[in-house]
């Protein structure tokens, strides 16, 4: 019995170290800023359009995460290229990084606390 529970504990600890090189790093607004300002990077902003509308990040592209195709959009995307993403919080680009991480987007950045905390440290942001 303590072998089984020993082995147990083992095949945990090593699946557990296997899971934890994530594809998604996330990054306050000063590193998050540098990624984005890059041109080879593609900023996606996964909040609603009309959050979108009312202000986004430069060159930054809208793909609601809570929308019923967010899935099928995002398969269209390059998974090789670098992806900065964030919404209003950091909530939803939490559920959105972790979606393309398993959908086998390899390069991805996750603003964290979203807009609020770019905009708190001083972001551009672009209204239409």
């Amino acid at each position: 019995m303590k072998r089984i529970i020993a082995l147990s504990l083992m095949a945990a600890a090593l699946l557990s170290g296997c899971s934890s090189s994530s594809s998604v790093k996330t990054l306050d607004a000063q590193a998050f800023s540098e990624i984005a300002a890059k041109s080879s990077t593609y900023v996606l902003d996964v909040r609603t359009p009309g959050e979108f509308i009312a202000g986004h990040l430069v060159n930054a592209h809208n793909i609601d995460v809570e929308a019923s195709n967010f899935g099928t959009e995002i398969a269209k995307l390059d998974k090789n290229a670098t992806y900065a993403v964030y919404c209003h919080s950091g909530n939803r680009s939490a559920v959105a990084t972790a979606q393309m991480a398993k959908a086998g987007f390899d390069h991805i950045y996750d603003l964290n606390g979203g807009i609020l905390a770019w905009a708190s440290a001083g972001g551009a942001l672009v209204t239409n």
